[in-house]
C-alpha cells in the first residue's frame, strides 16, 4: 500500500455535528474495529454533546487494508496525520489503540489530550497467552499455524466479554482479523515494548495532559511501580471504572462516556 492508500485506508464511522466544536479520534483496540465504540458514542452523555466523534478502524484490523509499515511508530504518525486531517483535539484510544495514542503524543505527532483505556505499559502487563503466541509466531512453519488457531479461538474466548445485545455482530467484526497481519503486527507490538522497556516515562516526559483509564478487574496488569510513577505524574490522571474489565467501554459505556464528556467540554 502506498503512502496515499495508507492516509486513505481508514474505516470510520462519524456521528455528531458537523460543525460542533471539538472532533474526537476514537481508536479500538487489537482485533476490533470502530463499531466497539458504538455503544459508547450512543450514550447520552456523548450523542447530546457538541462533539464531532470520529471512531476509525486501525488500518489492517478486522480486515482493513495493511499498511506496509506496521511498526508502533509508524501507527503513530500516521494517526496522527488522520487526527490533524479530521481536526481532532482529543484523541482515546483503547487497548493497542491506546498505545498508538500514548506514541503520538510521545513522538510528536499529536499535541491535544489523550485518554488511554486500557493501556499497556510493559511486556510483564501483557496478557501471557499473547506473549506465547507471539513467540510461537516467531518460528518457522508453527508460527503461521499458531496465529491460524488465535485468529479462530479469539472472537469465541472474547464473546463472553460483550454485552449480550451486541455479542453476535461484534464477534462478526472479530472474524475479519487475517493471521498473517496479526502475526506480524503484534510482533512489531512486542518489539516496541521490548525497546522502551517501560511505556510510563515516554508517556510522562511528552509533557501530554492524559487519563488513563482502567476497569476494576482489568486482565492488562499494572505494576506498582507502573502506578505510583505515573501517579506522581503532573500530566497524568488515573481513572477506575468499578465493574469493567479490559473491555471497559464496551462494559461500561455510560461512565467511560461521562469521562470523555468531561475531557472534551470540562
Amino acid at each position: 500500500m502506498s503512502s496515499a492508500e495508507e492516509f486513505n485506508a481508514w474505516d470510520v464511522r462519524e456521528s455528531g455535528p458537523a460543525d460542533a466544536a471539538h472532533r474526537v479520534l476514537l481508536l479500538p483496540g487489537g482485533l476490533c474495529s470502530a463499531a466497539f465504540y458504538d455503544d459508547m458514542v450512543a450514550e447520552p452523555a456523548l450523542a447530546t454533546a457538541p462533539v464531532r466523534l470520529v471512531a476509525a478502524t486501525v488500518p489492517g484490523m478486522a480486515g482493513t487494508p495493511v499498511p506496509q509499515n506496521l511498526s508502533m511508530e509508524n501507527y503513530a504518525a500516521l494517526a496522527g496525520a488522520f487526527a490533524a486531517e479530521r481536526g481532532c483535539d482529543v484523541v482515546v484510544g483503547h487497548s493497542f489503540g491506546a498505545n498508538i495514542a500514548l506514541e503520538m503524543a510521545a513522538g510528536g505527532h499529536f499535541a491535544g489530550r489523550i485518554v488511554l483505556l486500557s493501556p499497556t505499559f510493559s511486556r510483564p502487563d501483557e496478557s501471557k497467552v499473547l506473549a506465547v503466541v507471539d513467540r510461537l509466531g516467531r518460528l518457522p512453519g508453527i508460527g503461521a499455524l499458531a496465529w491460524s488457531a488465535m485468529v479462530w479461538v479469539a472472537p469465541r474466548a472474547l464473546s463472553g466479554m460483550l454485552p449480550p445485545p451486541r455479542r453476535e455482530a461484534l464477534v462478526a467484526e472479530l472474524k475479519k482479523n487475517d493471521a498473517a497481519y496479526c502475526r506480524r503486527s503484534v510482533r512489531h507490538y512486542f518489539d516496541y515494548l521490548d525497546h522502551h522497556g517501560s511505556l510510563v516515562p515516554r508517556l510522562r516526559d511528552s509533557g501530554a495532559q492524559a487519563w488513563v483509564v482502567r476497569g476494576d478487574r482489568d486482565e492488562i496488569g499494572l505494576t506498582d511501580d507502573e502506578r505510583a510513577a505515573l501517579e506522581a505524574s503532573p500530566g497524568v490522571t488515573m481513572v477506575t471504572i468499578p465493574d469493567a474489565t479490559h473491555m471497559v467501554m464496551t462494559d461500561q459505556p455510560a461512565r467511560v462516556a461521562e469521562l470523555v464528556a468531561q475531557v472534551i467540554l470540562g
